[in-house]
């Protein structure tokens, strides 16, 4: 067993009593520890301060880009605005039946608009408000230059209005017009008759299958009448009638009609039903 000489335990115990913390110590490692962040903090600040400057500069470029686009915008449409860039020649193709002049007012093109505030849309949806008009397309030629083409509607039959007046027919049903008495197309005819102009609405499918009539026989066909059920039918000139039924299946009906016409026999007031083409009925004229 080996022993300890006194001045071996003298230092043993020097040593313990100098690793013992004592509230004094304790102050002194907190001091400590605050200047080391006070230190850190120090060293940190001069990164905020170069940050800062840095964003208050690219919010000014911002805002100064911003100010320039806004007065070049603003100069660009005051330039435009000038009688350079009004509207002074307006060039109207395809128009036939529309008066010119009630054109350009209705328009609004015969004021001289700038050439800037010309809106194609505006101009389309005033000028099919004629009843001859049926599309518009307005191109812009710079610097004040407008083209107008129109496209009319076709006639494709006519139709008594109130007071026994002949007018045309489109094949949308529209009134466009007074016809002459003698004008050889289709007479449209809606049973019963009804008091206000019917071909634009419920007598809609006769005016729709005057203008899908085949060359083959159209000018035969002298009267389209259509009843409130939507059935249409077609009397010839011979005198023949033709029962189409409703307005489908057209292609197949009409070849139908033009085999009859051409490989029939066919007398005065004789009708035949050809609402299901395959299944052709004829009967002779009702008796009298």
């Amino acid at each position: 067993m080996s022993r300890r000489r006194p001045q071996d335990v003298a230092r043993s115990s020097r040593r313990a009593k100098g690793r013992v913390k004592t509230p004094r110590t304790q102050t002194r490692a907190r001091a400590r520890r605050g200047e080391g962040r006070k230190a850190n903090s120090r060293e940190t600040a001069p990164v905020t301060s170069i940050v800062r400057p840095r964003r208050r500069r690219a919010l000014f470029v911002v805002l100064l880009s911003l100010l320039v686009v806004a007065s070049l915008g603003a100069g660009a449409r005051w330039l435009l605005e000038q009688p350079l860039f009004r509207v002074q020649h307006v060039k109207v193709e395809g128009l036939r039946h529309e008066s010119l002049a009630q054109v350009l007012n209705v328009s609004g093109l015969g004021a001289h608009p700038s050439m800037l505030s010309v809106n194609a849309k505006q101009v389309r949806q005033r000028l099919e408000r004629f009843a001859w008009i049926d599309t518009v397309k307005l191109e812009k030629h710079w610097p004040n230059t407008v083209v107008v083409t129109v496209r009319e509607s076709k006639p494709v039959a006519v139709a008594f209005a109130r007071g026994h007046q002949l007018q045309y027919v489109d094949a949308r049903g529209r009134d466009l017009g007074v016809a002459p008495i003698a004008m050889n197309l289709p007479t449209l005819s809606y049973s019963p008759p009804a008091k206000t102009w019917p071909f634009a609405s419920a007598g809609r499918a006769s005016a729709y299958v005057a203008s899908q009539l085949p060359p083959a026989f159209a000018s035969q066909v002298s009267v389209i009448t259509e009843d409130k059920k939507g059935n249409v039918t077609l009397k010839m000139t011979t005198p023949v009638t033709f029962v189409l039924g409703p307005a489908n299946n057209l292609h197949a009906k009409f070849v139908a009609i033009a085999s009859v016409i051409a490989h029939s026999t066919l007398g005065p007031g004789d009708v035949v039903d050809v609402t299901v083409p395959e299944e052709l009925a004829v009967t002779g004229p009702a008796p009298s």
